[in-house]
């Protein structure tokens, strides 16, 4: 009897009458140990010995990673391999929404340091000039890979296989050069003007923002890349595209955060 019950327990969660999983929750647990860490490197040295914020910095990014390649590997991989079909995909995409809601807090803790930053004096000593060609020419790049994945979607809906593999190929691509070309600002920021992470409060409010928006295009392009090798396949059709919406809606959620940053940090820097 309690084997069956258990059979029948296991058969009722593959049909999707019941779900449990325990990725986000790791997710949860892991974010919250980065930012606990993080935030004792800049406020807490002196309260805590050294080693503490590395452990548990690095416990947090092992376990944020482990709970979204988890969940990503239970909502479309094995979902895909078992065969289950895309019944769920109203699910996930809520599911995405409400991460993405709780990823607007997380963003509106670092500008609301930005903003007593510049409550206090203003400007800072030795600002480098922020507003450059290289930013436009990011800021274009990320806008134009938000057009070529709703196309790229669109084409998979309308049953455009080959449109769709290479509008899906375009903006990862899009987003590796975006990535490159930050990893140089940075580069031209450290090394040609002197200005880091050290330069003052507003220079841990612009890499904080910076560097935590770029973690998620890091984590945008891994999932573009995951779509893409499993797109290659074939595993998307019209009526099975719930990664391809997911993903669109995170991307499309990085890059309107993107927009927003260079409004305030950059653009509200040369003001």
């Amino acid at each position: 009897m309690a084997g069956s019950t258990e059979a029948g327990a296991e058969h009722a969660a593959e049909d999707g009458h019941e779900h449990r999983s325990r990725w986000p929750l790791i997710a949860a647990i892991g974010a919250a140990s980065l930012y606990l860490g993080v935030g004792l490197v800049f406020v807490g040295l002196d309260l805590v010995p050294s080693v503490v914020p590395i452990v548990l910095g690095g416990a947090g990014a092992i376990g944020l990673l482990t709970g979204l390649v988890g969940w990503a590997n239970e909502a479309f991989i094995a979902d895909y391999v078992r065969n289950r079909g895309d019944g769920g995909s109203g699910l996930y995409a809520t599911t995405m929404i409400l991460f993405l809601v709780s990823d607007v807090a997380t963003f509106s803790a670092g500008f609301v340091y930005y903003a007593f930053i510049r409550a206090g004096s203003w400007p800072p000593a030795n600002l480098p000039p922020l507003l450059g060609s290289l930013v436009v020419i990011n800021t274009a790049l990320l806008l134009a890979s938000s057009v070529t994945l709703h196309y790229g979607h669109e084409a998979l809906e309308g049953g455009n296989r080959r449109r769709f593999l290479g509008l899906l190929g375009v903006t990862l691509a899009l987003g590796v050069v975006f990535l490159a070309g930050q990893v140089y600002e940075y580069y031209e920021f450290v090394a040609v003007e002197g200005f880091g992470i050290g330069s003052g409060a507003f220079g841990s409010a612009f890499y904080g923002l910076t560097g935590l928006h770029g973690l998620h295009v890091v984590l945008g392009v891994l999932l573009l890349a995951i779509a893409f090798g499993r797109a290659l396949r074939g595993h998307y059709t019209p009526e099975r595209d719930t990664a391809i919406r997911t993903t669109s809606l995170y991307w499309h959620f990085v890059d309107l955060v993107w927009v927003f940053l260079v409004v305030v940090l950059y653009v509200g820097a040369a003001l």
